[in-house]
C-alpha cells in the first residue's frame, strides 16, 4: 500500500524579529512579521505587534485542525512568541511547556534552559530542524540551517542578511517571512507520513494556554 499524501493541514510558521536592537532577546526585541504557510497560500502579518500577535492567533483559530511546523521553533519561534504575549498581556491559544529532553545548543531565550514542546489550538507542533538534524544533517554533513537544508532538497529559499532585518522595505521583509515559513512546510510533506512521530506530545494540558516562566518577563 502506498504511503498517505501529506495532509493539506500541515502549517509552516516563521517570525522575523525587531534586529535594530538585539533580535535574539524577546526583553528588548519586537516581533516584526510572522507568515504561516499553507497548501492554500501564504499568510504574513506584520505592523504593531499586539495587533499582530492576536491577527496570528485568530488566524490558526480558524484552520483546520493540523500540525504547525516551524524550524528551531521549540527553541526560539514559539517561546518567543509566548514571551512577547505575555508582555502585552495577550492571551494566545498557544500551549508551550518546557522539556528537559529537548537540549538545547547555542542561544537561550530568558528563561528557558531546554527546548519546548507546544500546541496551539487544535494543531500540534512539529521542529522540523530537530527532524533533519537527527538524520540528513549528519549524512549529508552539512549546517542545520534552514536555508542550507532548504537548498540541498531543491527548495529555492529567498535570501537576505538576517541582522538586517530592520532594514528591509515591507515587501521585502514579507517575502523573506513567507519563504522560510513555506520552505518549512515543504521540507515537513515531504517527509510525511514518518514526520508525524515527530509531532509534540504535551505531558499535560492545561486550561491557561501560554506558559512563560516568570523571570522570563521583567
Amino acid at each position: 500500500m502506498p504511503p498517505a499524501p501529506p495532509p493539506a493541514s500541515i502549517y509552516g510558521l516563521d517570525i522575523e524579529t525587531d534586529t535594530s536592537s538585539d533580535g535574539l532577546d524577546p526583553t528588548v526585541a519586537s516581533v516584526v512579521a510572522v507568515a504561516v504557510s499553507s497548501a492554500d497560500g501564504d499568510r504574513v502579518f506584520t505592523g504593531e505587534e499586539p495587533e499582530v500577535l492576536r491577527r496570528l492567533d485568530a488566524h490558526l483559530a480558524a484552520l483546520e485542525p493540523g500540525v504547525i511546523a516551524t524550524w528551531n521553533g521549540a527553541g526560539f519561534d514559539l517561546p518567543f512568541l509566548a514571551i512577547r504575549a505575555q508582555r502585552h498581556g495577550i492571551r494566545l491559544g498557544l500551549d508551550i511547556a518546557p522539556d528537559p529532553m529537548l537540549h538545547l545548543r547555542g542561544h537561550r531565550l530568558p528563561g528557558f534552559v531546554t527546548g519546548c514542546r507546544a500546541a496551539w489550538h487544535a494543531h500540534g507542533h512539529l521542529d522540523a530542524y530537530r527532524l533533519y538534524r537527527a538524520d540528513t544533517v549528519r549524512t549529508l554533513a552539512i549546517g542545520g540551517r534552514l536555508k542550507v537544508m532548504a537548498r540541498a532538497c531543491g527548495l529555492d529559499p529567498v535570501e537576505v542578511d538576517p541582522t538586517c532585518i530592520h532594514t528591509l522595505a515591507p515587501e521585502a521583509l514579507a517575502r523573506y517571512v513567507a519563504s522560510d515559513a513555506r520552505c518549512t512546510r515543504l521540507l515537513v510533506e515531504r517527509r510525511w507520513p514518518g514526520a508525524r512521530f515527530a509531532v509534540d506530545r504535551l505531558p499535560v494540558p492545561t486550561p491557561h494556554p501560554v506558559r512563560v516562566p516568570h523571570h522570563a518577563v521583567p
